[in-house]
């Protein structure tokens, strides 16, 4: 076997690896996610923006972007998806025309709330395999890395 960094002195081993196990994690979540919110339509990106939109009532599309951590090009599509449902409602600010404002429509307040009910159980179900102060831990040390 060649000199690698497989081999080297401290291995890696890539299913110790925090990228890998994190977006294991991710694809694990988002799978639990599409299929508890089946009956609201919505994808985890979907329902981020929606949901930040709702509390939130008025947000700038850039503001969006940022708050729920997506580069620009993703939230543009997001936005676009849910203006396209009627879930929200995208008009530009009087002052500066270029700038893209949001808010929520009454078909996304009144879909916001079993949206939520979808995310508390993908929530608990990707939790599951954790005891509740296992839970806390990895919520706080997650908060703690981002």
């Amino acid at each position: 076997m060649p000199e690698t960094l497989l081999s080297a002195a401290e291995p890696f081993t890539l299913e110790a690896h925090i990228g890998f196990l994190l977006r294991r994690a991710h694809q694990r979540h988002a799978a639990i996610f599409l299929d508890a919110a089946t009956e609201v339509g919505l994808t985890p990106t979907q329902f981020a923006a929606l949901a930040k939109t709702v509390e939130l009532g008025r947000v700038t599309q850039n503001l969006l972007g940022r708050l729920v951590a997506m580069d620009p090009a993703t939230i543009q599509g997001v936005v676009r998806r849910l203006t396209a449902r009627g879930l929200i409602a995208r008009t530009h600010d009087p002052m500066d025309r270029r700038t893209a404002v949001l808010a929520p429509t009454e078909a996304g307040l009144a879909l916001v709330g079993a949206a939520v009910a979808c995310a508390r159980r993908a929530h608990d179900t990707a939790l599951a395999p954790l005891s509740d102060e296992e839970r806390r831990t990895l919520i706080a040390l997650l908060q703690k890395m981002v």
